[in-house]
């Protein structure tokens, strides 16, 4: 098959591969009708992670099933399904309390741009749709392999409660996600910073009452203004850098909890402010599929369009430029369609 591979910082290739094939029973094979860059894929793009020269990268899709393993009883090929990008059996102790993002049987997508996907656990992972679904709703069932669920984490984690503030901080695809979350889950009040117009023009649309442009000190006091300054009773971290992190707690208010997704980098916590202040910490891996129901019947209802994070389409041999318009940020979100 072909596949998006990288093999040193800022060196995406779109090359040939060999073909996924049923490795275990409980394996299914997944041909891809569209995938996608995530914010996350430009932490090795950029040399933030170690690259194994040559692999296969890219952990976002959805797709008809092509081949399922012996022990596979609830897909066929022909099926539509999404994919959460963690793999997960669903029967385990820790997908049976929710956390299928730590399934003692994991698994993780690891072709998502290209034209075939292995799926360890199919039955527990894969959701799929009553049919081919029309071609407009592609893009919103993309969002549901990982960012949109993710922007539900870090609300979930974060106790956003109805009538409250919430404050997301990060404006791509997760933070954009993470203000529908916060809006569909009942705050009053989601205030979205961000410094880039198309972003919040988005952020608007999807529920935001407030934009804040500016970073550090500037932001936090901006946040404290709107906010009487009591500051927010729920604050969704979706970067992952240690300012981002710092910023965070700086604007929750005494009894909030910072729900965090943005895989960390160079994070240090600060312990003894959580700790005078009384603000909790939670989030992590978002546990896509126990999310992917309950959102899935959200995106057919019409009640979140997520796929609006989406601002460029390319054929997936343009692979290459995807990466690069989303690291210069020309971009939100690159799908890409084989």
């Amino acid at each position: 098959m072909r596949a998006t591979t990288i093999h040193a910082p800022r060196d995406i290739r779109f090359t040939e591969v060999p073909d996924p094939t049923i490795e275990k029973p409980t394996d299914a094979i997944v041909r891809v009708v569209a995938g996608c860059i995530c914010g996350s894929d430009l932490w090795p793009y950029r040399g933030e992670n170690a690259i194994t020269p040559g692999s296969t990268i890219g952990h976002e899709a959805v797709g008809v099933v092509e081949e399922t393993g012996s022990d596979v009883s609830g897909f066929a090929p022909g099926d539509f399904v999404i994919i959460p990008f963690c793999h997960s059996d669903n029967t385990c102790p820790h997908c049976r309390a929710g956390f299928t993002s730590v399934c003692t049987n994991q698994g993780w997508t690891e072709s998502g741009q290209a034209e075939l996907v292995r799926v360890t656990q199919a039955d527990g992972s894969l959701v799929k749709t009553d049919g081919m679904p029309d071609s407009s709703l592609i893009p919103s069932l993309l969002t549901l392999s990982d960012v949109m669920a993710t922007g539900w984490h870090a609300a979930v984690a974060s106790r956003v409660r109805p009538g409250g503030t919430a404050v997301v901080i990060g404006d791509g695809a997760v933070g954009l996600c993470g203000v529908i979350a916060a809006k569909e889950l009942g705050a009053e009040r989601v205030v979205a910073m961000s410094r880039h117009e198309p972003r919040q023009r988005l952020a608007t649309e999807f529920g935001a009452t407030d934009v804040v442009a500016e970073r550090d000190d500037a932001g936090v006091e901006a946040v404290m203004e709107l906010t009487g300054g009591i500051g927010a009773d729920a604050v969704l971290e979706c970067v992952g850098t240690d300012q981002s992190m710092k910023t965070a707690f700086r604007v929750a208010r005494p009894g909030a909890t910072v729900g965090f997704v943005g895989a960390p980098h160079g994070v240090e916590l600060p312990v003894r402010q959580m700790f005078v202040r009384n603000v909790g910490l939670a989030g992590g891996m978002a546990p896509v599929r126990a999310y992917l129901p309950d959102l899935l019947e959200r995106v057919l209802d019409g009640r979140i369009d997520p796929g609006k994070v989406f601002d460029l389409t390319l054929p997936l041999d343009q692979v290459a430029e995807g990466y690069r318009a989303m690291d210069e940020r020309r971009a939100i979100k690159v799908l890409l369609q084989p």
